[in-house]
């Protein structure tokens, strides 16, 4: 019994020497903190051995901790000792890495200091998984949304559009299009709407656009370029309506391996680094984690389009753009004909049932989701942790404390383990 209870020490104490030695974020020699930790403990001669290997993306530590335990009353049967053999093995190991950071932009995010908030949580997100010893094996697209996704002019251009109007850059998908983590190629998308749709009715308000039409709302594709993706984070200004369902579709699809052909093109263009040419890698590729954080301070929320007749041409398009699409109707339409301007065309049930099935079809590629619901209301919280890996994949947090549901979620991207 004594012997075991030595042994059950020294191996707790080995583990946790290797796990603090292994981390790639620690600044001491491995071998001198795991030599510190077992003195620190009062075992400092039983570290006989440490080894650690380390490279650009891993660092690998382990120690043998082999003693012996005198015997009382054995040695008169000859055993004059019992052997202790302990060891531990720890690896932090950054394989290839694909993220998809989805961010919330609604107009609810100006309120209560959300939007400082979410910046500050999502730069110490990005600053914490592109490091140095990161280089070149993760990746991050930056997925800005809230009525609908705007995917910029260029990376629109690689996609088949019908194009009604030049004011904005959204992709207008079908329901079905929510059952696959593909962006299909293949098929012809119509494009989302441009009008100013504020329901004040009061002013000729053009802030807040059907599909975000400034550049800063773009989505980043494959990114490691940490100045970059803060200055687009810090420059998010809230606006629109809620569409979650939006964001977790752009998620998926930049995850798709599908996606590659159009990866090739945006690095003739300069618009992402050579070096992730090959991504989004295959499914199959198992030197790749493929995730998506997602966070939204809201629900599911109506989203509204002009009726057909009234955005036929490229005349209507401009007229719209001039004018708020409420405060025209309250000037210059009659009450009677108000409704037949426009339709919704998402629900909040709507769209939860399209979030559940891009969640699920995500999940079912082995992307891992993670989801943060910020100040959300109970049923919004049901919701945002129903598209989630798993409960614990889940964060519900308030004020200042996404950060530390962004860091968690980073920490584990890093992937420290014990091995043995």
């Amino acid at each position: 019994m004594r012997n075991e209870m030595e042994r059950v020490k020294i191996q707790n104490v080995s583990d946790r020497a290797v796990l603090a030695a292994a981390d790639l974020n620690q600044p001491g020699i491995p071998s001198e903190v795991v030599q510190d930790y077992f003195e620190k403990s009062g075992l400092g001669d039983r570290a006989n051995s440490v080894n650690v290997s380390e490279g650009l993306n891993f660092r690998t530590v382990s120690v043998n901790a082999d003693a012996e335990t005198p015997t009382n009353f054995m040695n008169l049967l000859g055993i004059d000792s019992l052997p202790l053999r302990s060891f531990a093995e720890a690896e932090e190991r950054v394989n290839n890495v694909e993220i998809s950071l989805v961010l919330d932009i609604s107009g609810s995010m100006a309120w209560d200091n959300r939007i400082a908030n979410m910046q500050d949580a999502a730069k110490e997100f990005v600053s914490t998984v592109l490091r140095p010893e990161t280089q070149d094996l993760v990746s991050i697209s930056l997925v800005p949304y809230s009525g609908h996704v705007s995917a910029g002019p260029n990376l629109m251009s690689k996609f088949n559009v019908d194009y009604s109007h030049p004011y904005s850059h959204c992709l207008e998908f079908d329901d079905e299009d929510f059952s696959s983590a593909t962006l299909d190629r293949g098929k012809t998308y119509d494009q989302v709407q441009h009008f100013y749709w504020n329901f004040d009715g009061y002013s000729n308000d053009t802030t807040d656009p059907s599909c975000p039409d400034g550049a800063n709302e773009d989505i980043q594709v494959l990114s490691q370029d940490i100045t970059s993706l803060h200055n687009q984070i810090d420059a998010l200004v809230p606006t629109g309506s809620t569409s979650i369902f939006a964001g977790m579709k752009w998620a998926a699809g930049l995850l798709d391996p599908d996606f590659q052909n159009i990866t090739t093109s945006l690095v003739q263009d300069n618009e992402v680094d050579p070096i992730f040419a090959a991504r989004p890698a295959a499914y199959e590729d198992e030197e790749t984690l493929k995730t998506v954080v997602l966070m939204t301070d809201g629900e599911h929320d109506y989203s509204y389009r002009i009726a057909s007749r009234y955005y036929a041409n490229a005349s209507h398009a401009s007229h719209w753009n001039r004018y708020n699409l409420n405060w025209y109707l309250a000037n210059y339409v009659h009450s009677y004909y108000r409704s037949s301007f426009r339709y919704a065309k998402y629900s909040p049930s709507l769209g939860n049932s399209l979030l559940y099935n891009i969640c699920d079809a995500a999940k079912e590629k082995n992307i891992v989701i993670w989801s943060i619901g910020f100040e959300v209301t109970d049923n919004g919280a049901d919701v945002m942790k129903r598209c989630a890996s798993s409960p614990s994949h889940f964060f519900r947090v308030e004020g200042v404390e996404i950060t530390s549901a962004f860091k968690a979620i980073a920490r584990q991207i890093n992937q420290l383990r014990l091995t043995q």
